[in-house]
């Protein structure tokens, strides 16, 4: 009975958090600096299905739901739903409270990358692309470095991708320094704060596919996420090969992050803080964990951002505000939690 339960308190929650969600994408609709209201919204939306309802709403409405805050809403969801998962993700498979989406290098090496691209004078595409490519060059440095050594490989990984991180880091500080201060260096400075403020159709396709068939695949594995996270011992004597399985894990997460981070920009916290809050809603299991986290991943940034977007007459980067929110969040779920995993 109380098994019974608690299955059911997990799943309305999870219904709850799925509602909300659609809830906040059409409330983020209407806000903005043009009001816009839920009736123009809906109406905007059911166009397509019914023809009629076009001839009633004005052309700016139209065009500034569809073409501008509709693809930037969309992006916020997935952006935040991946960080969400793919966070959940490697705190499973290394049994670290402390790891994020972030925790292999993918951001610095994505940030690398987008600096190179806006010193090379690249257009929206090219910075796309290059903070894409060496997002996946960072991790698998960090991957491939860690085979070098054969004793404790979850520990190595984690220093390679924090040293390659690094490096990147270094790397990108480098072009800051040869970037021509008027022009090229606010570009990396604002880029490196994390915005959606440049959002088009045209950057939510890869983003959507990779996204939602890496959270198909996490979800999949659930439940080898829960066996992973007691132990490679634990996972062995249940047949299961720990070794391949974390790989392709991570092969899968840093597909996602670093597509998301191509079209954000670095944008933190998200994947640490989300799976925690997750875990104190509806516990360790990854069949429930899973797409908690990543509802409410979507939810925060979409929050996040309709507050960058409002607060202020000039947008707040994300990066700032995530940080700003985040910290003060996670300090009071480890407070609940009694920094307990």
């Amino acid at each position: 009975m109380i098994k019974q339960r608690l299955i059911s308190s997990k799943r309305a929650i999870l219904g709850l958090l799925i509602v909300l969600s659609a809830g906040l994408f059409l409330v983020s609709l209407t806000l903005g600096r043009y009001p816009i209201t839920p009736g123009e919204v809906l109406r905007v939306l059911l166009s397509p299905i019914f023809p009629r309802l076009a001839v009633e709403i004005p052309e700016v409405s139209r065009r500034l739901i569809l073409l501008v805050r509709l693809p930037r809403i969309l992006a916020a969801l997935l952006i935040g739903a991946s960080f969400g998962g793919t966070g959940t993700a490697f705190q499973a498979i290394f049994k670290n409270p402390l790891v994020d989406s972030n925790i292999l290098g993918v951001t610095s090496g994505a940030g690398f990358g987008a600096a190179l691209a806006l010193l090379l004078m690249g257009t929206g595409w090219q910075i796309q692309f290059s903070a894409f490519l060496f997002g996946l060059a960072a991790v698998s440095l960090a991957f491939g470095g860690s085979r070098l050594y054969k004793t404790t490989p979850l520990l190595v990984l984690t220093l390679m991708g924090i040293l390659i991180g690094s490096l990147f880091s270094s790397l990108t500080a480098l072009i800051k320094y040869v970037a021509d201060p008027l022009d090229t260096l606010p570009a990396i400075t604002f880029w490196l704060l994390g915005s959606l403020a440049s959002i088009t159709w045209e950057k939510i396709g890869l983003l959507a596919v990779i996204t939602v068939s890496g959270l198909i695949l996490l979800w999949l594995v659930r439940w080898r996420l829960n066996v992973l996270s007691l132990g490679e011992v634990e996972a062995q004597s249940l047949g299961m090969n720990p070794t391949q399985l974390k790989l392709i894990i991570i092969i899968i997460s840093t597909l996602m992050t670093a597509s998301a981070v191509s079209v954000s920009g670095v944008i933190g916290w998200v994947g640490l803080v989300i799976p925690h809050a997750g875990r104190l809603l509806v516990g360790p299991d990854h069949k429930y964990l899973l797409p908690v986290s990543v509802n409410l991943g979507g939810i925060f940034l979409l929050l996040i951002d309709n507050i960058a977007r409002t607060l202020l007459p000039g947008e707040i980067p994300l990066g700032v505000l995530t940080g700003l929110i985040g910290v003060p969040i996670f300090i009071v779920l480890l407070r609940r939690k009694q920094t307990g995993w």
